[in-house]
C-alpha cells in the first residue's frame, strides 16, 4: 500500500510542477487515466509472480487508461485551462499554487489511491477463487468502457458537425442518460472490482468502484457538467426527459390538448 502511495504521490507531484510551470491546472485530467495504467504495471511487475486476475486487470486497465489519455489530450491540447480550474484560479488569488497543491493533484492522488486498490491489494500468484465472478467482471467491464467510448465518439462526431452548433446532443445513448461517459466509466470500474474478488481479493476493494462512482455522481463528474450546461439554450427540455445517469428510455413529453 505503501509503495502505491509514493508511486502516486511522486507521479502527480511532477503533473503539480507542469501545471504550476504552464498555468495550466487542467493538465491533470490528461495524466488521470494514464496515471491508473502506471501504478497497475508497477504494481504487476515490482510484485511478481503474478496470477490471471491481476494481468487481467492491468491489461483492462491500459486499454482504458490509454483511450482515456488520449481523448483527453485531443480534446484540451492547445485550448486554455478548463473552467473548473480557471475557476479555481480565480478564487484562490495569491493562494492558487499551495491549493492547487493540495485540493487538485494531491486530492486527485488520493482518490486514484482508492480506485486502485483492487491491484494493489491483490497479492500473489494463486489460482482464481471465483471463476465465474472473474468472468462476468470481464463482462461488465466490457460493457462500461464500451458504454464510454461509444458516448464520446457519438459526442465528438455530433461536435463536428457544423449544423450542430448551439444545439444539445441528445441522440444515441446521450438520448438514454446525459452522461454515458461518466455511467461507462462507473460501470467498468465495478467490473475490475469483480475481477479482483474472483481473484481471491479482499471485500475491501469495494473502495474501489464506490469511489470513483460517488466522485461522479456527487462530487466531479455530473453536478459540475449539469451547472456549467444549466444555462445552455434547450439543456432544460433535455434534462427534462432525459435521466441523468442510469441509461434509461426518455420520458415523453406531454402535449396540451387544443
Amino acid at each position: 500500500m505503501m509503495l502505491a502511495a509514493w508511486i502516486i504521490f511522486l507521479y502527480f507531484f511532477l503533473f503539480f510542477i507542469a501545471g504550476t510551470v504552464t498555468r495550466n491546472n487542467g493538465v491533470v485530467d490528461i495524466g488521470w487515466g494514464i496515471g491508473f495504467v502506471v501504478v497497475a504495471w508497477l504494481m504487476l511487475l515490482l510484485r511478481l509472480p503474478f496470477s490471471l486476475a491481476r494481468l487481467t486487470m492491468t491489461l483492462l486497465i491500459t486499454l482504458w487508461g490509454v483511450r482515456l489519455f488520449a481523448h483527453i489530450l485531443k480534446r484540451n491540447l492547445g485550448k486554455p485551462e478548463d473552467f473548473r480550474y480557471a475557476n479555481f484560479r480565480k478564487d484562490w488569488g495569491k493562494w492558487v499554487i499551495p491549493r492547487a497543491f493540495l485540493q487538485v493533484y494531491m486530492l486527485q492522488g488520493l482518490f486514484m489511491l482508492m480506485i486502485s486498490l483492487p491491484v494493489i491489494l491483490l497479492e500473489g500468484a494463486q489460482p482464481l477463487k471465483y471463476p465465474w465472478l472473474y468472468g462476468v467482471g470481464i463482462v461488465i467491464f466490457a460493457l462500461g468502457f464500451g458504454y464510454e467510448a461509444i458516448g464520446d465518439a457519438q459526442l465528438r462526431h455530433f461536435l463536428k458537425e457544423p449544423t450542430n452548433k448551439g444545439k444539445i446532443m441528445d441522440q444515441g445513448l446521450w438520448r438514454y442518460t446525459r452522461h454515458p461517459n461518466y455511467f461507462g466509466e462507473a460501470t467498468l470500474w465495478w467490473g475490475i472490482f469483480l475481477i479482483a474478488i474472483g481473484g481471491g481479493a479482499t471485500l475491501l476493494t469495494v473502495i474501489s468502484p464506490v469511489t470513483i462512482t460517488l466522485l461522479l455522481l456527487f462530487v466531479s463528474g455530473v453536478p459540475m457538467l449539469e451547472r456549467a450546461m444549466k444555462n445552455r439554450p434547450g439543456y432544460a427540455q433535455y434534462a427534462a426527459k432525459t435521466s441523468i445517469f442510469f441509461p434509461w428510455f426518455p420520458k415523453q413529453e406531454k402535449h396540451k390538448e387544443a
